[in-house]
């Protein structure tokens, strides 16, 4: 079962396979303000979220902001961190990182971690301690639980779902992740979106092209959702709005761990 059937039996959210089937159903002499996959240049304006920022389709997507050009993932909510001092071992801990972001330490108490770089809690947390109570401390971040190195892969796949994926990942890891494509799947209409400040940026990438050499293999980050269109689907702004929706929705009710 997949994540959109979850969202549908537990939360009332339409099935993506009903977003596609009207999307398959266009006529292709209609005209809408944002038109068919082929008029959706990157230029495309932004269109606004129910839930705050905007969504625009973009060529190419960069890495995420605060990842040191994608070198490195920030921390989430809910990721469990093993925070050592060298030789002080009393203060020592094992954090989970709560949902508003924050964790707390003995002496120096709640400090901001999401959103932020292990390197920069590291440091942060030095000087925090070395401001009143330690002589030059030396601070190691385990990160033990990873929330955020998790990717949703949903649409015309064979095992839609939450996936965890390494740092390394790649486009053509999370399309294996899921099982490959289905009998309808579009290798060349596969979106992904991803977060960058308050929007969402969307691409579409060619697995096929890619797959030939044709084309690079794009990294994928933590946070990230991949939606795979069927063949004779036409996207259009829309589409690809309600699309991230759905896959939103359902991340919240199903993980594959």
């Amino acid at each position: 079962m997949g994540i959109f059937d979850l969202a549908r039996n537990n939360a009332g959210v339409p099935a993506l396979a009903a977003l596609l089937v009207l999307s398959a159903c266009a006529s292709s002499t209609s005209t809408s303000s944002t038109g068919s996959v082929d008029a959706l240049q990157p230029t495309s304006s932004p269109t606004a979220l129910a839930g705050g920022g905007a969504l625009q389709v973009v060529k190419d997507l960069p890495a995420p902001q605060n990842t040191q050009n994608g070198s490195e993932q920030p921390l989430s909510a809910n990721d469990v961190l093993e925070v050592s001092v060298f030789q002080v071992d009393n203060l020592n801990r094992t954090v989970q990182v709560d949902a508003s972001g924050q964790i707390s330490l003995p002496l120096i108490g709640t400090l901001t971690a999401a959103g932020k770089t292990v390197r920069q809690l590291e440091t942060e947390i030095e000087t925090a301690y070395g401001a009143k109570y330690l002589q030059s401390p030396d601070v190691t971040i385990f990160v033990k639980e990873s929330v955020g190195q998790r990717i949703t892969v949903d649409g015309e796949v064979n095992r839609a779902g939450i996936y965890p994926v390494s740092s390394s990942a790649s486009l053509l890891d999370a399309i294996a992740l899921a099982g490959g494509f289905n009998a309808v799947g579009d290798a060349g209409k596969v979106f992904v979106y991803r977060n960058v400040g308050h929007n969402k940026l969307v691409a579409n990438y060619n697995v096929e092209a890619i797959r030939a050499g044709k084309n690079r293999n794009p990294r994928i980050y933590g946070g990230d959702v991949v939606v795979v269109f069927a063949s004779k689907s036409k996207i259009a702004m829309n589409n690809l709005k309600d699309a991230l929706g759905l896959a939103s929705s359902a991340a919240r009710i199903a993980v594959i761990p």
